[in-house]
């Protein structure tokens, strides 16, 4: 399992920039982010964030005034070919599982890639593994 920071952020210019000096700030390092809006307006957003020190980046951004909210996630490693990404949504299809959301991080230098989801069950692990993908560890991720 991987943990992820959740930030609630307001839609406005400077946001990102406050956010990652937080981070910065306090000598963590970001692994992946992806940021959504949540709102048909755009007026708040949602940084999703993997990071190397999970709970001290949760609460240095929460004395900095940010809503933060840890989730665990399943952080799958596929190789970074065409159709691996298809075979795995085709294992979970398959299975009946259900996706929260996912999102994916590539590195061209080791042909793989990362895709972290949140399940709505849990009993995706076993399921996935049994399918031949590698379950990334949280301590992995952290470097």
């Amino acid at each position: 399992m991987a943990q992820q920071l959740s930030v609630f952020l307001e839609n406005a210019p400077g946001q990102l920039k406050k956010l990652t000096s937080v981070l910065g700030k306090h000598e963590i390092n970001m692994r992946a982010l992806f940021v959504i809006d949540t709102s048909d307006s755009g007026d708040f957003g949602v940084a999703r964030i993997i990071c190397d020190k999970t709970e001290e980046a949760a609460e240095a951004l929460r004395a900095e005034g940010f809503s933060v909210t840890v989730t665990e996630l399943i952080a799958i490693e596929i190789p970074d070919t065409p159709g691996a990404l298809g075979k795995l949504f085709h294992t979970i299809a398959d299975a009946g599982l259900d996706i929260s959301y996912t999102y994916c991080l590539v590195d061209p230098s080791t042909k793989k890639a990362i895709n972290f989801c949140r399940f709505k069950s849990h009993n995706a692990i076993p399921i996935i593994e049994d399918a031949g993908f590698k379950i990334v560890r949280d301590n992995v991720l952290h470097g």
